[in-house]
């Protein structure tokens, strides 16, 4: 169930860190002048639903702040946060939150946290991306003593909520297949992105034109690291807003669907 909601790349959350932050504020075009779909404070709200429930929670992923990194860099601070509705929340506590800070310049990941507390039981991951290709890779599970490692990652590597927003940045068009790289739990994998075409879907802002991407997550070999249904609504416009993602699991389908934007 983590991989597949990781793919939708937003409820795959991870530990909160701190950060020494650059608190100006303003457009995002990166040192070189790149140019991204998404800028400083845009905040995406969701309704998410699962078969069981017409409304089991909200969603929010946030481009929180531009922050400096040393050198002269920057990075965007991205943050993805989960919670369940009133009623959900009764029967089972979940929360969920995932940070990252992606290079302004390169779109490439510094660092990426995850903290999920599923009724008390909490866990908290972190990947560092390091020069050459390396990560660490640190779990917590609630107050023991966290476990260390390090892999090798394949080269322009991304965390699986970084890697949404540089989906955003593709030109995408309908036929095309794009493959992007991820790591998640200190693995390698690779989304395979697939364009389906283009539909009408209905959101909180309307009815808008999106195109319907079908990504399929593989393992380093290739082979399909899951066998469930996942499919993603870009905005078919300049900026690309995620309006819609779905995803099949043991204990229903279960959907996010673009209730505000803001920014």
């Amino acid at each position: 169930m983590r991989l597949s909601i990781s793919a939708l790349l937003v409820l795959l959350l991870f530990p909160s860190v701190s950060f020494e932050a650059d608190r100006s504020q303003g457009t995002a075009p990166s040192r070189s002048g790149r140019q991204v779909p998404f800028a400083i404070g845009e905040t995406l709200t969701y309704d998410v639903s699962m078969t069981r429930f017409v409304t089991a929670g909200t969603a929010t992923l946030t481009v929180r702040e531009r922050r400096a990194t040393g050198g002269g860099r920057a990075a965007y601070y991205l943050v993805a946060e989960a919670r369940p509705s009133s009623f959900v929340e009764r029967l089972y506590h979940v929360y969920y939150k995932a940070e990252s800070l992606m290079d302004t310049e390169t779109l490439r990941p510094s660092l990426a946290t995850i903290y999920s507390d599923e009724r008390g039981r909490t866990r908290r991951r972190l990947m560092r991306f390091r020069p050459g290709d390396v990560a660490d890779y640190e779990v917590q599970l609630r107050s023991n003593p966290p476990t260390r490692s390090e892999f090798k990652t394949q080269p322009s590597s991304l965390d699986p909520l970084s890697a949404l927003y540089v989906l955003r940045t593709m030109p995408l068009r309908p036929g095309q297949t794009t493959n992007v790289p991820f790591a998640n739990n200190g693995k390698n994998y690779r989304l395979r992105v697939t364009v389906a075409g283009r539909e009408q879907v209905s959101t909180g802002l309307g009815q808008l034109p999106a195109l319907k991407v079908t990504p399929l997550i593989q393992d380093e070999k290739g082979q399909p690291a899951t066998t469930r249904n996942l499919t993603l609504w870009l905005s078919d416009d300049t900026r690309r807003l995620p309006l819609r993602m779905e995803v099949d699991l043991p204990v229903g389908s279960f959907a996010l669907t673009l209730a505000s934007a803001r920014k």
